[in-house]
């Protein structure tokens, strides 16, 4: 087995890494879809810790356990001793002697930060407050599969400066395209984040931009990508973050600023009618549903990656 290594952030993986994420995920999504038997997490038990409540990535995470021979278990931290106060240094000592990896779903970035120091086995980000890594793997995979290709495409980010714009400015970077982020005062990415992309960027040739009006982002874009604006934690700001939102949608003039080819995505759950019209998320242009789908095959190539030999 491999030596332990955690997937917490989008950059802790090289660029040749990714690349090999990618091929193993497009074999997987190819046997998966023929339910070809796949033995490659055999006697393997995977922790599904979460802290928050999740659909795609819960249910992608276990199923691509399942599909590839492990066994997955779910730990929701409210059935947990953490929901006592146990200290999560002393509940990671614990599983890290009965898993061989957790993907954890939290709060603080520091939660998983922990869990990987003190666990010693892998430990796989599966959203924090800072990043959401694996959902960008399957982001960027499913540009790859509708575009051929991600150096030089431009990518307009439109709403919060959230944790999936953080990642996706990393990941922009490593893989050489351009981003555009349209955010509002008060909601831009994380400094030290962007200022970590700049730097990869620097040797990439990637351009990476931080504009206040959606339409500069979207002119001529090959991609137009949102998010909720109001994330689960921040319900007490709904009523601001309301506000500072408006003009932020991702609407049927947004779409005609872009390319004519350009692809629309939407890690969801999408509130339509905000952050996204539903005519669009519904539209011939929308990549949407394979996004979501592909969850299930990035899960599984980034498993593979951290716990095959």
């Amino acid at each position: 087995m491999k030596m332990k290594r955690s997937f917490l952030s989008v950059a802790d993986v090289s660029r040749q890494e990714l690349d090999s994420i990618f091929r193993k995920t497009k074999e997987f999504k190819a046997k998966i879809k023929k339910r070809e038997t796949i033995n490659s997490l055999k006697n393997r038990i995977v922790g599904i810790l979460f802290e928050k409540p999740s659909t795609r990535t819960r249910t992608s995470f276990e199923t691509a356990v399942l599909r590839l021979g492990g066994q997955a278990i779910y730990l929701p931290s409210s059935e947990l001793q953490l929901s006592r106060g146990e200290p999560i240094k002393d509940t990671a000592r614990i599983l890290g002697g009965y898993l061989d990896a957790i993907v954890a779903r939290v709060y603080a970035h520091d939660t998983v930060v922990q869990l990987s120091k003190y666990s010693k086995i892998p430990v796989i980000n599966g959203l924090s407050d800072l990043e959401h890594p694996t959902q960008i793997v399957c982001d960027l995979f499913t540009v790859l599969e509708a575009k051929d290709k991600l150096e030089g495409l431009t990518l307009a980010f439109i709403g919060d400066g959230n944790n999936m714009c953080n990642s996706w400015l990393l990941g922009a970077a490593m893989v050489e395209m351009n981003m555009i982020a349209a955010c509002p005062d008060g909601y831009h990415p994380d400094k030290g984040i962007f200022e970590k992309a700049k730097k990869i960027a620097k040797k990439t040739g990637a351009e990476l931009r931080i504009v206040k009006d959606p339409k500069d982002a979207a002119q001529k874009a090959d991609i137009l990508y949102t998010d909720v604006w109001v994330s689960m934690g921040e319900e007490k700001e709904k009523a601001k973050r309301m506000k500072a939102f408006k003009g932020y949608q991702v609407n049927s003039a947004l779409v005609k600023a872009a390319a004519k080819d350009a692809i629309v995505m939407h890690c969801l759950p999408a509130h339509r009618g905000l952050e996204i019209a539903d005519d669009v998320l519904e539209g011939k242009q929308s990549v949407v549903w394979t996004q979501g789908e592909n969850k299930l095959y990035g899960a599984a190539g980034i498993l593979d990656f951290l716990l095959v030999e």
